[in-house]
């Protein structure tokens, strides 16, 4: 069904209870996808609902700073599997050195899992999902900010997705940084001569 409305350059197409406005924009159009009733169109920009700010602020930053303490562990246990490894002797060795990698990128993956199901658990609560799995998937989207926009919260809690996003993104990087870490730690330890 199409419909027309403000400037003479846009349409607002309705697919069901969707209503898409398109309209062209300097790189070509730009898509507005509405889950809600579609304001009136003023100078060829949609709008929708107003996004709630202080709520999901707060549960955002709680979450962030609970994510940030689980990744703590991985950290500490990285420091202790190094000096352990470091006390039997058995760094510079290649399958021992693989097998720490391994054991590091482990601890760092498993917690990622763990931050994505902390996440998955905040969306639960504020009653955007009713499942743990569409939760969780939901949560992994975001966390990753691989962003498919497939599945699109209330208003009142859409601000998570990009704070979980920031959260996830800063994790992965500290993440990034402890492998590295690891990597250079054990090439010095094997490799005497490219010490400093």
């Amino acid at each position: 069904m199409l419909l027309t409305g403000g400037p003479p350059t846009t349409t607002l197409v309705v697919f069901g209870s969707t209503k898409v406005g398109l309209h062209p924009s300097i790189g070509g159009v730009i898509l507005h996808v509405l889950f809600s009733e579609v304001l009136p169109i003023g100078n060829g920009v949609i709008q929708g609902d107003r996004i709630a700010l202080l709520a999901p602020l707060a549960v955002g930053l709680v979450a962030s700073v609970c994510a940030i303490a689980i990744f703590l562990l991985p950290l500490r246990a990285t420091i202790h599997l190094a000096r352990r490894q470091r006390t039997l002797g058995t760094v510079g060795t290649p399958w021992a050195d693989v097998a720490m990698f391994a054991r590091v990128v482990s601890y760092a993956s498993l917690a990622h899992l763990v931050e994505i199901g902390l996440w998955a658990l905040v969306f639960m609560i504020c009653g955007e999902f009713r499942d743990f799995g569409t939760a969780f998937y939901h949560s992994a989207v975001n966390y990753t900010s691989l962003g498919y926009g497939d599945l699109i919260m209330s208003p009142a809690w859409r601000l998570l997705g990009p704070l979980e996003t920031a959260n996830g993104t800063l994790l992965f990087g500290v993440s990034t940084a402890m492998a590295f870490a690891v990597i250079v730690w054990l090439i010095q330890a094997r490799f005497k001569d490219l010490k400093d």
